[in-house]
Parts: structure tokens; C-alpha cells; sequence
């Protein structure tokens, strides 16, 4: 049987010399999994199944060390390819290589840009997470229209993370695995700038001429 031999992902205390033998099948099976995934696997989802569809040897004394080796395993052989595996969004995933990406400009469609100011809204709720709409408001200096929300919900950017303990209990903001996605981040200690947030993201609710903001309709 084909096996990779992985070091460097050992439990803390093992020999350093030691190595973590990877099986072919292993590989292929990882592979083959977060492939058919649109969105990013966990390292857990992808333990399971390699403990489910006998991908770990039994004799394997760190079920969670083999894991990790595999998975790195995979991303090396990966390596400068024009698609590489990533770990995103709490997940693993495929994706086009950087180098690579802005070459396909010619050939994918671009998304359409978001307005300004929902782009503003949104880099305000990824650094102050969790925050209400009167809080957005106030770092903003400006009124929060329910299009620019709506906008980010319909992009998959934000989401509700319940509700704040005051008076009316208004809902509290805050990212989404789909803003993980979207930026390539792990998780939200790999925020970038807050200015380089403020770039094209998909525009799935506002056509391209609508003004930044939109009032609110009066209340009935």
C-alpha cells in the first residue's frame, strides 16, 4: 500500500524524528470529499468520515495527529498547482490559486459592486461585532437605511447573534462564514485592515444605478 510520510504535525512530546505514514487511500478519500463540498469541511466532518469509511488505520495511536497529516499531506501535493487547498472559514476547501485568480477575470463573470455605504456598514459590524443598528449608526455618524442590512443578509455577510440585554432588546450584528469565504479568512483573528475590506463583493439585492442609502418608509 502507497503511504506518505508527513512530519512535522506530531503531538507535543513525540520524538521529532518520528513521522506520521499516511495511506494513499486516505488522500484520495479527503480529497475526493472536500471536492464534491461547495462550502469549506471541517476538520472534524472530514475525521468522521475517514474514521466512518476506514481512512485511519486502526493501529493508528493519534486518531487526530493522522488527520492533520493527511490534510497536510494533501495541500503539499497541491502546492503550486493552479488550484490549492486552503483552510477557510473554520474549513478546508479547493480553491484557485492566487497567482492564478486575477488571470480569470477575462473569463468569469465579475460580481457587481456593492454600494459604499453597505461596504462601510459592513467592515463596522466585522470590527465591532457583535453591535446593534444604533451602534453601526453611531460610528457611522449617518442613519442606517433597512436596504443596506437587507443587502448584506441577501449577500450572506452578516447574520443576527441575538439580542441585546436593554431596553426594546435590539438585535446584535455579526459576520457570517460567508464573509469568511468571501476574504479567505480562517476565522475572524485573520482580519485584515479595515480599509481592505472596502472591495467588490457580490450585489445580489441593489441594481447598479440605486442610490447608497435609501430612507426608511415612515412608520404606520
Amino acid at each position: 500500500m502507497n503511504e506518505t510520510r508527513q512530519p512535522g504535525l506530531l503531538p507535543e512530546g513525540e520524538a521529532a524524528e518520528t513521522l506520521v505514514e499516511v495511506r494513499e487511500f486516505s488522500l484520495r478519500l479527503v480529497e475526493a470529499l472536500i471536492f464534491a463540498r461547495a462550502d469549506p469541511l471541517s476538520t472534524r466532518a472530514i475525521a468522521e468520515v475517514l474514521g466512518a469509511q476506514g481512512g485511519i488505520p486502526h493501529d493508528t495511536a493519534d486518531r487526530d495527529a493522522y488527520v492533520a497529516a493527511t490534510l497536510a499531506a494533501l495541500a503539499a501535493q497541491y502546492a503550486g498547482r493552479g488550484v490549492v487547498l486552503v483552510e477557510v472559514a473554520g474549513g478546508w476547501q479547493f480553491r484557485t490559486a492566487p497567482d492564478l485568480a486575477p488571470r480569470l477575470t477575462r473569463v468569469m463573470p465579475r460580481p457587481r459592486r456593492l454600494a459604499r455605504s453597505t461596504m462601510e456598514t459592513l467592515a463596522i459590524i466585522a470590527y465591532h461585532q457583535p453591535c446593534t443598528r444604533a451602534e453601526i449608526e453611531e460610528i457611522r455618524g449617518v442613519s442606517l437605511s433597512q436596504q443596506v442590512l437587507d443587502t448584506l443578509l441577501e449577500a450572506e455577510l452578516i447574520m443576527p447573534l441575538g439580542r441585546k440585554e436593554v431596553p426594546g432588546r435590539p438585535i446584535l450584528w455579526g459576520t457570517s462564514s460567508g464573509f469568511l469565504r468571501h476574504f479567505g479568512l480562517k476565522d475572524l483573528g485573520d482580519l485584515p485592515r479595515r480599509e481592505e475590506l472596502l472591495v467588490d463583493v457580490p450585489d445580489t439585492a441593489v441594481p447598479p444605478d440605486a442610490p447608497d442609502e435609501v430612507p426608511d418608509p415612515p412608520a404606520s
